[in-house]
């Protein structure tokens, strides 16, 4: 069902993007998979930057291509996640990506720059927090014996998702100040 719905935004997000959009998806994806390579070990985890929250500001349903391309260059190159797991993992953290950016979208657009960073971080900070809840439920619903996995990545990505509120506060008000039309794209 992962990869099924996970297709589904993919080609929602290829038939809204064009040929201009092409090099800011590209971008957006090289930052996803460059920040989700870097791990920070926390306890018996670790944890890493996803940026979906930027990302599903700046690109709406392109954010589903963008991440599982990503994602499969991880796959691919490093062993991480998983060709089996690519479907799930591409809707656990594309999913919020469109969600929190559309609904966080317009208010970051439209309003000063403090609200627009106040949007931002909660942007941010709500798309990590819902893929850590969706992977964490994932993990639990396929096996009774990832149950406590699950609940550690909840637990772990607590810090994360408010370095990853900052972090996508400081884009947004800095794409504000100097290049505004980049927030518009996602519309």
């Amino acid at each position: 069902s992962g990869i099924v719905l996970a297709g589904v935004g993919v080609g929602i997000g290829l038939k809204k993007m064009d040929y201009d959009n092409i090099p800011m998806v590209a971008l957006m994806s090289a930052c996803f998979f460059v920040g989700s390579i870097i791990h920070v070990p926390i306890g018996l985890s670790s944890v890493h930057l996803l940026l979906n929250g930027v990302i599903g500001l700046l690109l709406g349903w392109m954010a589903f291509p963008a991440i599982m391309t990503a994602l499969l260059l991880q796959a691919m190159l490093f062993g991480f996640g998983g060709i089996t797991t690519l479907g799930i993992n591409t809707l656990n953290m594309a999913l919020p990506a469109l969600i929190w950016g559309c609904l966080f979208g317009h208010a970051v657009k439209d309003m000063s720059s403090r609200w627009s960073a106040a949007g931002g971080f909660a942007c941010g900070f709500l798309c990590v927090g819902t893929s850590a809840v969706l992977t964490a439920a994932s993990l639990g619903l396929s096996n009774q014996g990832f149950i406590a996995p699950a609940k550690l990545i909840l637990i772990a990505h607590l810090p994360i998702m408010l370095i990853e509120g900052v972090i996508t506060s400081f884009i947004v008000v800095f794409l504000k100040k100097v290049r505004p039309e980049i927030l518009e794209m996602s519309s």
